[in-house]
């Protein structure tokens, strides 16, 4: 039987008490090593010539230089996962821009540390299978996007879903600012908890064309809006005489998520059936491959990220290898790809 190699990790805090603490937490993990703790970026990058990490466990705030600026000198040079801890919910997204692979929210209390290190354990181990190398191109949407026009595609009746894990940060954001505002009404589902659900709307809504925001129950479904799924609520496309609307409920994980990508995708297939389009991004794991094949199944025309622009090509392999998936694509492709379907 062959022994797995365990993940080497290095950890970037000011805090001593923290890092010390974190450390002596990580190393009783079977599956983690930590080879290093650096108190700064400075001391970080000789550590990670001397020890060569699989995994960074990066703070945020730091003085002398911060997390984020070290993420844009870090990765052209050393492109490593990291994973970010920050106690600060603002600058997450930025530390995601600039290359991390995942985040964590640094938990406020003692009684909290015991769950934030079971979640940071999760996080490493997945962030040591992505893949941090490929960098997508500056999108220039294409004619044929800029010119696009909803109006002939019957949009109000066509409903468009996407889900997305790790790395779906990224990906949902280069989709959602390569698209026309004409577009039928859009749901997503991207693995996160609470409070960066909606901040991560908001963060779309000022980049992108479309209107963006985190969805409330009962809100209904209208073209060039897109609702973002809340963090630990399922959300569930319905219908009434009226139209489209979201339901949005607390509930157990499914496929071990709350938000599920299968739960939504489900319910697109039963209320929009052929009238749909379900997208599903880089992430670990198999959230929304079974939900896409009940899509396709259903008529549905359905897109799966390709292998070389995942960071993560988990959730998407599944759906490809299960038949889920119409036709799978670079992470750029997509957006043309969904106009063009649409036009048709």
């Amino acid at each position: 039987m062959s022994i797995r190699k365990k993940v080497k990790i290095l950890i970037v805090d000011d805090s001593y008490l923290f890092r010390e603490t974190l450390a002596a937490a990580l190393d009783k993990d079977f599956g983690i090593e930590v080879v290093g703790i650096a108190g700064d970026p400075y001391e970080a990058k000789d550590m990670i010539l001397e020890h060569e990490p699989d995994v960074l466990a990066l703070d945020v705030e730091m003085p002398k230089m911060d997390g984020i600026s070290f993420l844009k000198k870090l990765m052209p040079q050393y492109p490593l996962p990291v994973v970010v801890m920050s106690s600060s919910e603002q600058n997450v997204f930025d530390a995601l821009g600039a290359g991390a692979v995942d985040f964590i929210a640094k938990p406020k209390s003692r009684q909290l540390f015991e769950a934030f290190i079971n979640e940071l354990i999760v996080k490493i181990k997945i962030a040591s299978t992505a893949k941090v190398a490929y960098h997508k191109k500056d999108y220039v949407p294409e004619e044929s996007i800029a010119s696009f026009s909803g109006k002939k595609a019957g949009i109000s009746e066509t409903i468009i879903a996407i889900g997305a894990s790790t790395g779906g940060t990224e990906a949902i954001a280069s989709i959602m600012n390569a698209l026309p505002r004409e577009l039928p009404g859009i749901l997503i589902v991207q693995h996160m908890p609470p409070v960066f659900t909606r901040l991560y709307a908001e963060r779309l809504n000022r980049t992108s064309r479309l209107e963006v925001k985190e969805a409330e129950d009962g809100e209904a479904v209208k073209p060039g809006k897109v609702l973002m799924a809340p963090g630990e609520y399922h959300m569930k496309l319905m219908r009434s005489d009226a139209g489209f609307f979201v339901s949005c409920k607390k509930g157990d994980k499914v496929s071990g998520h709350c938000p599920s990508v299968d739960v939504l995708f489900d319910s697109v297939a039963e209320k929009a059936k052929d009238k749909a389009v379900g997208i599903l991004l880089t992430g670990m794991g198999s959230d929304g491959a079974k939900g896409l094949l009940n899509m396709r199944t259903k008529g549905a025309y359905t897109i799966g990220q390709d292998e070389k622009s995942c960071v993560v090509y988990g959730m998407p392999k599944v759906a490809y290898t299960i038949g889920a998936v119409s036709k799978q694509l670079s992470l750029e492709k997509i957006p043309q790809e969904l106009c063009e379907y649409l036009a048709k």
